[in-house]
């Protein structure tokens, strides 16, 4: 199945073939970074440079940031929900984490200072924070309310 990707670096659409990316990362075929295949079913990854591109490329379709570290309880025990939301999106939204230790420019820019913190973007601007461990319940009602 082919599934159409958005570069996150440069923007660029690619087709890629799901069955192939399993064997071997596909990349951009404009700027050669690697795209990240998994992002239908499960959160995908962002950085400080790559922030501002998935937002952009997401459109009008919300996407929820969670702010995490490897070292947080509570972060670790929402990644199951999270992976559950990722699954059940549909193409609605799009989950997506960010370490706060590897990315300090953004969690600065949005002053995260207590984690887990979710921070939930519409048009590529901030639209709604949760902050601390939610149950799944309330955060795809956030999600949903966002959404419109």
């Amino acid at each position: 199945m082919l599934t159409i990707i958005t570069c996150p670096r440069c923007g660029a659409k690619n087709r890629v073939d799901e069955t192939h990316a399993a064997e071997a990362r596909p990349v951009c075929g404009r700027c050669h970074s690697p795209l990240d295949v998994e992002s239908s079913d499960h959160p995908i990854t962002v950085t400080d440079d790559t922030l501002a591109p998935t937002l952009q490329n997401a459109g009008g379709k919300p996407v929820l940031v969670d702010c995490w570290a490897p070292w947080c309880g509570p972060c670790r025990m929402l990644t199951p929900t999270l992976n559950e939301l990722a699954k059940e999106s549909r193409g609605r939204y799009t989950i997506a984490k960010l370490n706060v230790d590897e990315n300090p420019a953004t969690a600065s820019r949005f002053n995260i200072s207590s984690i887990p913190a979710m921070l939930i973007f519409k048009n590529g601007q901030l639209a709604d924070t949760l902050i601390g461990l939610q149950p799944k319940t309330a955060i795809a009602a956030r999600l949903a309310q966002v959404a419109g």
